[in-house]
């Protein structure tokens, strides 16, 4: 159906084994995010937000409920078949940006098309996406001599080079000052508006939140609040 939504969540629990005690990251989470929008999950820590993207990140199952992404139930797949969910379908941006200190910008950026298996080399939507980020000029750099907030610049350029449908973003301000922090949210929303990528943050900062253009979800004690 055309007007299914990107990503379907449905009763989504997840309940942790510790020490003998069960304990509940979700709580029985249900929501829908259309292709297209920037949509935050805020709340503080602890209240289930990096549990739900990594359940709809194909990362890890749930204990009950399904996730539905571009009409293919995630639970039905083989670990195969998540896998290359994730590799033409999902991108990951981290808190921690996880870049290869001895690979330059742009080598840690076609790392990622190799391990997707992507031989297509450059492309104009690629240099788009990176003139949209602002470090087209510092790909021969290696992240030492990039400053943070270029290094998540070139961390959410590597999750979009293979063109996936969803960016999954985990508090990806968390290690930077204000000033690169909006500069990273300020791309995220370029991205979204002018490249149409469907982007879901999560932040326990609600200023963070605000950059959202389209829906603010909040958490807490793993509900939708």
């Amino acid at each position: 159906m055309a007007d299914r939504p990107l990503i379907a969540v449905e009763d989504l629990k997840k309940v942790y084994r510790m020490g003998g005690v069960d304990v509940p990251a979700l709580r029985g989470i249900t929501m829908s995010v259309e292709s297209g929008e920037f949509l935050a999950v805020l709340g503080p820590s602890g209240s289930g937000k990096s549990t739900l993207f990594h359940i709809i990140g194909g990362l890890t199952p749930p204990t009950s409920g399904k996730v539905v992404i571009d009409g293919r139930n995630l639970g039905l797949l083989s670990d195969s078949e998540r896998t290359e969910l994730r590799k033409t379908m999902v991108g990951f941006v981290f808190q921690k940006f996880n870049l290869l200190p001895t690979l330059s910008a742009s080598e840690n950026i076609e790392i990622a098309r190799h391990i997707a298996g992507n031989t297509a080399g450059n492309d104009e939507s690629l240099k788009d996406a990176l003139d949209i980020l602002g470090v087209a000029h510092r790909l021969n750099h290696k992240p030492y001599a990039l400053s943070g907030g270029e290094q998540q610049r070139v961390a959410i350029a590597r999750a979009i080079v293979n063109k996936p449908r969803i960016l999954l973003a985990d508090e990806p301000t968390g290690n930077l000052d204000s000033q690169n922090s909006a500069a990273v949210l300020d791309t995220l929303k370029k991205l979204n508006r002018s490249l149409g990528q469907t982007v879901l943050m999560i932040t326990h900062n609600a200023e963070a939140a605000e950059y959202c253009t389209d829906r603010i979800l909040r958490m807490k004690d793993g509900r939708i609040a």
